[in-house]
């Protein structure tokens, strides 16, 4: 068989041998070959022309497509390229880091050189392995996309290079189109003549996203994405980790580990991030960058251990913090920003749509060029006080409040917890150390410490009454002012305005006490002698910047009563002008402000603004001394667990609405507020402890806190200096002038504190030696007839010296006298019990166990009582006691009577007569039932007699069986 297929193929190869050597059959052959030859090159030529021509159409229409596009200077590519977001951090004092400002997109900016070589091998063998042989593009894709332009195939844009794709996020849209992809082309090729291929992957990995980080934020920039992954710096990431993050720019979302509350994937969840990390391997090793030992020892590398578990982002961990830090960066470069352009201050509170413009730009420029803010807060209290918030038991109860539905219009409930915002500022330097912003931010949002704005009660009276006052040398500490009933409502003429809080009144008091006590009406009365002078402008120099005209004109601003209400910090701030001696500087929170170059764009500096002398402020520190030591804050007593020279004034709101206490010492201000959202009144006790003594408590838990944390800031071994042209003189308590002998005599002579330009001159002359009774705890002046049993001596005073001071008039002019045991000698002039002109009636007596008894007597004009007892045949006085005085008579064995007498000194006819005891047989028929005329004088016929001679309890001369009159303190 092989031999027959061996001898076939011999005869084959003689017959083709055999044709070419045949003449005619060669000739033949040559024409056939020169004219496949001919069409062969015909076929170039033409494949050239077309070729030819489509090129240059190509390159026409790619010319046309980027014909706009100017061309780019080097500088103006640079800034281009390096225009990237940053997130701005934020800085506690004293350089301790807090976090990151809320963005959109977290990013951080690392050099190449701070980059580990594991990640950059990754992404250059993943995003384009012939990164470092190509100019920009790769030819082929050029060819791909004006292929697919030229067909009107659907445009891709894969295959991009680390320029190009540098190109798209920096310098052009996300459009997809042919025209920004030559674009694209065109500034990478430029892109790559201008920058080295370092400058080029550094701004590339810090441009390209990563998805979220374990926060739940976006983030970009492989730094970002290191620390917020894998808690390590992009220089520090081994090969699993860096191939894990290589991986995620082709689906950061997809391939992220975390969802968008910063919570760790499912298992499955996981599964593309992990799948894409072992291809990202794969590439490397394909392309030489790692052996197989380390390609195995990746695969095999257990990546999910190494996700950092949720961490709490900055404005979680500090809410009221990141926020308040937040607005108060925006109003700096807002005015930053406007400034640069030529813009004041003024010109943005002129004009409201320049302002908001601005703000809009300054909100992006703070959370986009990564700036270092640092602040004033100091990290230890700031904790330390948010735990003491935290830990207080005694706010109060939750009440429920109706509100409607933003979207529902539907009524529901909310529950409302006590509130409250507190804020330390440092006095020499205004800087704010700490401050509590609030209970809960998940609940309510505002930030009650530095936004609120509610009445500060009381604590406006040292602000805008007592410290203006003395500056303008009306009132001085030892100054006396009538606490009594006013009526000063022009709308309620006929009902007491202002009332002190517990509606009581005290008399006459001086200015300090009157503080200390925190009484309404001294308060107003003091501030309608200045009002005219305008003292709300001292508080616009403090730095309040609610009041309006309105509230310059009304009395109620005296009491707290400012229109648009007072922020905590405004209120607290304020206070600190008495500890600097009357300078009033601005409380701040921003330190200074400096861009990722180092440059300090922003310094805060101080700017003292003089308000109150040096002895008005120290004048005002000394009364409010008198609030802790035993006035309304004296629950503060043992309280703190250092000692200080504090002096602070309470407030309470309308209705007890609002509590109140700031205090000072020569370090620090400090002042908290309490209060219901939706204003509404505090219970008046909770857990057995007053609304004022609460808040005091909280006061001084958060104080406590902070002294824990650094003393050295909050407190010292220094004393408030006095200043020089303060003196110590001598004042009489009733009047508030030089004291008179008789002043003297009624032992009213007090001493007290006064600036030199304003020491009392005048003596006072409103005294006069006079008798007066009582009648319950009210006293009358004494007629000529009115029995000396019944009298008291004492010192007449007259209202009208504050009547004409004060322009009012006193209605109960016995209301001027303190209830105090020195004052028990003193009455005013005008205080006349009108008799009725007739005898009183008997009073009715009855006898319980040894005591005779009788009820208050009808008629007005009684001012005592006298006991008569009948023995034998004698009737005797034996005892005479006060009108209001307790109506009893401790008896022994006898026949008792008892009478009434009048502030004429006329007696009634005796009462029914009480038995006690065995008595003498009873006389006979013939026996007068009354005392003989002998032994008794007539009544009185208005000839100012005095009836009787028998002695009145308490002087000496009785047994001791009947009861003194009661204590008048």
């Amino acid at each position: 068989m092989y031999m027959e297929q061996n001898q076939h193929f011999k005869d084959k190869l003689r017959s083709w041998f055999s044709l070419l050597t045949n003449k005619k059959a060669t000739k033949g052959a040559r024409i056939s070959f020169q004219v496949a030859w001919n069409l062969i090159l015909l076929f170039i030529v033409v494949v050239v022309l077309v070729g030819s021509f489509a090129g240059g159409v190509g390159a026409g229409y790619f010319a046309s497509l980027v014909k706009d596009e100017k061309v780019r200077p080097y500088e103006k590519m640079k800034k281009d390229i390096y225009n990237y977001e940053e997130t701005s951090d934020i800085y506690f004092a004293d350089n301790v880091y807090l976090g990151k400002l809320r963005t959109d997109l977290e990013r951080e900016e690392v050099k190449l050189d701070n980059v580990s070589q594991y990640l950059i091998d990754a992404v250059v063998a993943t995003e384009d392995e012939y990164y470092y042989e190509h100019n920009g593009v790769v030819p082929k894709a050029i060819m791909r996309a004006v292929f697919q332009e030229v067909t009107n195939s659907s445009v891709q844009s894969g295959g991009s290079t680390l320029t190009q794709q540098l190109i798209k996020n920096q310098l052009l849209t996300n459009e997809v189109s042919f025209e920004r992809k030559a674009k694209e082309i065109l500034l990478a090729l430029r892109l790559e003549k201008f920058f080295d291929k370092k400058e080029i992957l550094e701004a590339y990995l810090n441009v390209s996203t990563f998805g979220r980080n374990s926060s739940g934020r976006n983030i970009a920039g492989v730094q970002a994405a290191a620390k917020g992954i894998f808690g390590v710096n992009a220089k520090d990431l081994n090969l699993a980790q860096s191939a894990f993050i290589a991986g995620l720019p082709q689906s950061p979302f997809g391939y992220t580990p975390y969802t968008q509350a910063g919570e760790l994937k499912t298992p499955e969840g996981l599964e593309p991030g992990l799948t894409r990390m072992k291809t990202v391997l794969k590439r490397m090793y394909d392309n030489g960058k790692i052996d197989q030992k380390q390609y195995e020892e990746a695969l095999a590398y257990d990546i999910t251990k190494d996700f950092i578990p949720r961490v709490e982002s900055t404005v979680e961990k500090y809410p009221y913090l990141t926020m308040e830090i937040e607005k108060r960066a925006v109003e700096i470069m807002t005015e930053i920003l406007a400034k640069n352009d030529g813009y004041t201050e003024q010109d943005l509170k002129n004009n409201s749509e320049l302002q908001n413009e601005y703000e809009i730009l300054a909100d992006r420029n703070i959370r986009q060029n990564g700036y270092q803010i640092h602040t004033t807060i100091h990290k230890g209290i700031y904790d330390a006080m948010q735990t003491a918030k935290d830990n207080f038991a005694y706010y109060g109860s939750d009440k429920v409040e109706m509100v409607k539905d933003a979207e529902t219009g539907e009524m529901k409930e909310v529950i409302e917890p006590v509130q409250l915002g507190a804020i330390l500022i440092d006095n020499s330097t205004g800087k704010i150390l700490s401050f509590v912003g609030g209970r809960d931010f998940e609940l309510n949002q505002v930030n009650h410490a530095t936004f609120s704005t509610r009445s500060n009660g009381s604590t406006m009276k040292p602000l805008v009454v007592y410290a203006p006052a003395l500056e303008l040398g009306k009132v001085s500490p030892g100054t006396v002012i009538p606490d009594v009933e006013v009526y000063l409502d022009p709308h309620r003429p006929n009902e007491p305005y202002p009332r002190n809080y517990d509606k009581t009144y005290s008399g006459l008091v001086s200015a300090r006490h009157a503080l200390a006590m925190s009484y309404n009406v001294p308060a107003m009365l003091t501030y309608r002698t200045i009002i005219d002078q305008r003292p709300a402008q001292y508080l616009e120099k403090m730095g309040f910047t609610t009041v309006i005209e309105n509230d310059y004109t009304t009395n109620s601003l005296a009491l707290g009563g400012i229109t648009n209400g007072v922020t905590v910090e405004e209120n607290v701030n304020a206070y600190g002008t008495f500890a600097n001696g009357g300078k009033f500087i601005d409380a701040y929170m921003i330190e200074k402000i400096v861009d990722k170059n180092g440059k300090v764009i922003y310094q805060h500096e101080v700017e003292p603004v003089e308000v109150f002398s040096p002895q008005t402020a120290y004048l005002t520190i000394d009364m409010m001394r008198d609030v802790i030591s035993n006035g309304t804050a004296s629950s503060l007593k043992g309280r703190l667990k250092f000692n200080s020279d504090w002096a602070g004034k309470t407030g309470t709101g309308q209705d007890l609405k609002d509590s109140w206490f700031v205090a000072v010492n020569p370090k620090v201000s400090f002042g908290v507020w309490n209060g219901y959202d939706t204003p509404k009144p505090l219970e008046l006790r909770y857990k057995g402890l007053h609304h004022g003594a609460r808040n005091v408590y909280l006061w001084a838990d958060l104080m406590n806190a902070a002294y824990d944390a650094a003393p050295e800031l909050v407190t010292s071994n220094q004393q408030f200096q006095m200043p020089g042209g303060i003196v110590r003189r001598s004042y009489c308590a009733a009047s508030g002038l030089l004291p008179s002998e008789a002043c003297s005599k009624a032992g009213l002579v007090e001493t007290d504190l006064y600036n030199a330009k304003f020491v009392p001159t005048q003596s006072d002359d409103n005294f006069a030696d006079g008798k007066f009774v009582y009648i319950g705890d009210k006293r009358y002046l004494a007629l000529e007839s009115t029995p000396e049993e019944f009298t008291k001596n004492g010192v007449i005073i007259s209202p009208k010296l504050f009547e004409e001071k004060y322009r009012i008039p006193i209605k109960d002019v016995s209301q001027l006298i303190p209830k105090r045991e020195k004052w028990a000698g003193l009455f005013v002039a005008d205080s006349k019990l009108e008799e009725n002109g007739k005898n009183p009636s008997a009073p009715s007596v009855s006898l319980s166990n040894s005591k005779i008894i009788w009820n208050q007597h009808p008629e007005n004009d009684v001012i005592g009582y006298r006991i008569y007892q009948k023995s034998g045949g004698t009737i005797k006085k034996v005892g005479s006691i006060t009108a209001g005085d307790q109506r009893s008579y401790q008896v022994s064995t006898g026949e008792y009577y008892v009478t009434a007498v009048d502030i004429a000194g006329k007696e009634s006819a005796p009462s029914n007569v009480i038995q006690f005891g065995q008595t003498e047989p009873p006389p006979d028929k013939d026996q007068p039932s009354e005392p003989p005329k002998e032994d008794k004088d007539p009544p009185d016929d208005g000839d100012g007699s005095n009836p009787g001679s028998g002695t009145s309890p308490g002087d000496g001369n009785e047994d001791g069986d009947n009861q003194p009159p009661m204590d008048r303190n």
